[in-house]
């Protein structure tokens, strides 16, 4: 098959799109059970029937979300692992069994997306160009490994010829077709893991679209630092952060390194098997307040990160519409239920919201131009609705200026249009298949 497919693999949702030789990229659609979509969840899962642990399931998206709900307690359910895609930290886990290192998690996860979208990916092309982040999430990334792993999972899917490009670089590709005069553009993609900003000069050439990249940056923090932010206030206090518990006498606080987990959902599904858990398990009989401690158990027992996940959703999607809203999250015996006001939730991520404007202002340091030479502002991602957010944007460009939308679609799809370029390798990264 000729042309291109983009695959903006992210940290929430993945987007894949094909280009031919002209035309629009087209987004590859799935038949999910709620109905047909683009935006394939990016979560996979793993089940086994407790009597007939052999009889293993793996499912991704929506489909690995099902299963989850209809049977959570045999079902090991992983999302957002592309977070630790760059961690050196992170060498491999065990599921249900066996081992599994990053790329085959992320090698499994991609055969079910290319499975259930049917005829839509049933001829590959040759060649794929994948999304990367400026900054890869985590403490201390290592983006040469993160691309390794990328390497060997989408090699085992057959493609012939690999290549890497910037995420809001792709972004840029896409909001280019829109453009009527040369201008010089600043794409901000906010995603689940990363926060990403490119600078890139568009004009018109010979009747085509030339385009120069003039400066990049990134940090690694995103949407899920903002939810995060939420669980930390609402949720953790009620599972027992900033109590205390007893031992040989002495009254000592719970260690906050059982609920800095909740920073990242892949690792909800990894804590249950942990050091960590059995000392948890301890602690009901030792804590001042044993019930709050028993709260925290029943939700790492019974896995309810999705269901904390998609009530932190909920609050946040709220809050960019509304000055207030309420969080409801309700599991087994579980409910808390809490009146937010947009403002507190801005005190809460501020420290995000900090390093990304510090991120914005290096991008345009880079490119050696003032706020007042950028033409025009493209945000997409989830968290670009965020109102402070905006307003980071809002303080140095003019308002006239700043446009979004097509949140989910646009990384994808300017990948794949990518490919058209003449000269890739001043846009992507090649992987060597060779070594």
């Amino acid at each position: 098959m000729a042309g291109t497919i983009g695959i903006d693999f992210g940290t929430t949702n993945t987007v894949v799109a094909l280009a031919g030789d002209g035309g629009p990229a087209t987004l590859v659609n799935f038949p999910a059970p709620e109905g047909e979509l683009f935006a394939f969840r990016s979560a996979i899962s793993f089940h086994a029937p407790a009597e007939r642990p052999n009889e293993r399931t793996v499912e991704a998206g929506p489909w690995a979300i099902e299963a989850y709900v209809e049977d959570p307690l045999e079902t090991r359910f992983i999302q957002s692992f592309k977070s630790f895609a760059a961690s050196e930290s992170f060498t491999e886990t065990q599921i249900l069994g066996r081992r599994y290192q990053f790329e085959d998690l992320l090698s499994a996860f991609l055969l079910k997306l290319r499975d259930h979208a049917g005829q839509g990916l049933a001829d590959l092309p040759d060649r794929v160009i994948v999304g990367r982040p400026v900054t890869f999430a985590g403490g201390a990334p290592n983006p040469e490994l993160a691309l390794r792993r990328y390497e060997t999972a989408f090699a085992r899917l057959g493609f012939k010829e690999i290549l890497y490009a910037y995420e809001p670089v792709g972004a840029a590709f896409f909001f280019a077709r829109e453009l009527k005069a040369d201008a010089t553009v600043l794409v901000g993609d906010f995603g689940g893991g990363t926060s990403d900003f490119s600078i890139i000069r568009f004009s018109r050439e010979g009747g085509e679209i030339a385009s120069t990249p003039l400066g990049r940056s990134g940090v690694g923090v995103a949407g899920d630092a903002f939810d995060y932010r939420i669980i930390d206030h609402l949720v953790s206090p009620e599972l027992g952060k900033g109590t205390s518990y007893t031992s040989f006498g002495k009254t000592l606080p719970i260690p906050n390194r059982y609920y800095s987990t909740f920073a990242r959902w892949d690792q909800l599904a990894l804590m249950r098997a942990s050091r960590d858990m059995r000392e948890i398990r301890k602690l009901v009989r030792e804590a001042v307040e044993p019930d709050k401690i028993a709260r925290l158990v029943e939700t790492l027992d019974e896995n309810y990160g999705y269901l904390l996940y998609r009530s932190v959703s909920r609050l946040k999607e709220a809050l960019s519409r509304e000055t207030a809203a309420e969080f409801s999250f309700a599991a087994g015996s579980i409910e808390i239920r809490r009146h937010v006001e947009r403002a507190q939730f801005e005190g809460w991520i501020a420290p995000e919201l900090a390093l990304i404007e510090t991120a914005v202002d290096e991008a345009l340091a880079e490119s050696g131009l003032a706020p007042g030479q950028i033409d025009r502002v493209f945000l997409t991602g989830g968290s670009s609705l965020v109102p402070a957010v905006r307003a980071i944007f809002h303080r140095r460009f003019d308002p006239s200026r700043i446009e979004s939308g097509s949140e989910l679609e646009s990384i994808a799809s300017g990948l794949a249009l990518m490919g058209r370029e003449r000269d890739l390798d001043r846009w992507c990264r090649r992987a060597d298949l060779s070594a």
